[in-house]
């Protein structure tokens, strides 16, 4: 079925995060295009129930034991898996995210099918009519961007930044669910996922969370950052961070927003001593309302923000959080 397929990943049961920007991505890209998600895993089964609502013309399920947990730490077994299904729907354009699975997937699936790979991106249109598709991705070790056309006939495969775009709603569709045998391509994986380390993290995903209050050179050191963490807790939100106060050591780089560090698109976006460079902008532009608080009224990143406030930000976070605090006992 020509249009875009999307690789979809799963976490907990049921299409992840990413899964759902992309279905915003080829919404927006490709509007009026049939777009249908693929799912890999040793067995599928629990998952059905969350995808027979998805906003998508078809589903596809591609099931085999080597592909468990995404090949149990290999990536051959799902690359053949979906190269099989790309010869066999034909898509015109295949769209990935950036994670561990994305990123290793995709480009082992091109390379197979000889298809066209733009990776990294941040954002992806459509000609005329859904003509060929043109992408935006950092160049020059993400001090810039630039738009790149993908011309030529044959299949598309893009790999989109998480958190470049915002969730769509896992809801509001009928698909038709379609089982595709992957038996006589896929092979057992010659690599084995031994063990996974991951990093202890309190609170809501940076790239998750619907409100992020980011600090930068501003704030002049660390100490602020705690004050930035109190506020994101009674928001319910996340600590972000420029580039500037992540390099200074003021806060990890985990929590760096950029083009050389994660994608965000929260639904408020509250930037405290941040100037605004293009590069920073680039990571949190998806944002629904960007607020300023920079004393600075020269300071490019007001251009991009619905509400500013020129001020010391000593006087006017306390205050703020404050006001959240009388708020939150108003409303409890």
């Amino acid at each position: 079925m020509p249009g875009v397929l999307i690789a979809g990943e799963l976490a907990g049961g049921r299409p992840a995060g990413v899964t759902a920007q992309l279905i915003t991505a080829a919404g927006r890209a490709f509007p009026g295009h049939a777009v249908s998600v693929a799912f890999c895993g040793d067995s599928l089964v629990d998952v059905g129930p969350f995808l027979k609502t998805l906003p998508l013309s078809r589903v596809w399920l591609l099931q085999h034991p080597a592909l468990a947990d995404g090949g149990s730490g290999g990536y051959e077994a799902p690359a053949e898996a979906f190269a099989a299904l790309a010869e066999h729907a034909t898509p015109d354009v295949m769209l990935f995210a950036r994670t561990d699975f994305g990123a290793n997937v995709g480009p082992r699936l091109g390379f197979r099918l000889g298809a066209s790979i733009a990776q990294d991106c941040t954002s992806v249109t459509a000609g005329v009519q859904g003509g060929t598709p043109t992408v935006t991705r950092p160049v020059y070790g993400g001090s810039a961007l630039a738009e790149f056309e993908m011309g030529g006939t044959g299949l598309k495969v893009i790999i989109i930044r998480p958190g470049a775009y915002s969730p769509a709603a896992l809801e509001g569709g009928s698909p038709e669910v379609v089982s595709f045998d992957v038996t006589a391509v896929v092979r057992e994986s010659r690599v084995k996922l031994i063990s996974t380390v991951k990093e202890a993290q309190a609170g809501v995903r940076l790239e998750d969370a619907k409100i992020v209050i980011s600090g930068g050179r501003g704030l002049g050191g660390p100490e602020p950052f705690k004050q930035l963490a109190e506020l994101a807790g009674l928001l319910g939100g996340a600590v972000g961070a420029s580039r500037a106060a992540c390099d200074a050591g003021w806060i990890d780089h985990s929590h760096q927003v950029g083009l050389t560090g994660k994608t965000v698109s929260p639904r408020l976006y509250v930037a405290v001593g941040i100037s605004g460079a293009s590069q920073h902008m680039a990571g949190c532009s998806g944002s629904g309302t960007i607020v300023v608080v920079n004393r600075d009224r020269e300071a490019n990143i007001f251009k991009e923000a619905r509400f500013g406030v020129v001020g010391d930000w000593q006087k006017v976070l306390p205050a703020f959080a404050a006001t959240v605090r009388d708020l939150g006992k108003a409303a409890g």
